[in-house]
């Protein structure tokens, strides 16, 4: 049997990854779908594997943005099959300054032995 925990922060760190790599596949297989996020006063759903677009996260990223790190990922509730974190972001540019620095909940699920983010709150963009 998995590791609930292990599972859920490498689906994370494989969305990271992806982010900073601009590999728009690699974001869209470390979600589980219904993909949910809701901020800045609105709900986005992504339905299906790959409609999550990479220009649509660079467009409200900030402006220069060139890659993202963790800098906090609590647990909050862990169990089998679904994990929720307390995550805080930061977002830099490429001179290493800071964008911004967000708190935000992730939610990451296991679908047919897959797991990957499926909903997440956040104060960001």
């Amino acid at each position: 049997m998995s590791d609930p925990l292990k599972e859920a922060m490498r689906a994370m760190d494989d969305y990271i990854a992806g982010l900073n790599n601009s590999d728009e596949i690699a974001v869209n297989n470390a979600c589980n779908f219904p993909h949910v996020r809701l901020a800045s006063g609105k709900v986005t759903v992504w339905n299906r594997r790959g409609d999550f677009k990479l220009e649509d996260f660079v467009a409200r990223a900030g402006d220069g943005w060139a890659y993202s790190q963790w800098d906090e990922r609590t647990p909050i509730h862990v169990r089998p099959e679904k994990v929720h974190l307390k995550v805080t972001f930061s977002r830099f540019r490429a001179d290493k300054s800071v964008i911004g620095t967000f708190e935000t909940i992730y939610i990451v699920t296991c679908q047919e032995g897959h797991w990957g983010i499926q909903a997440r709150s956040s104060f960001a963009s």
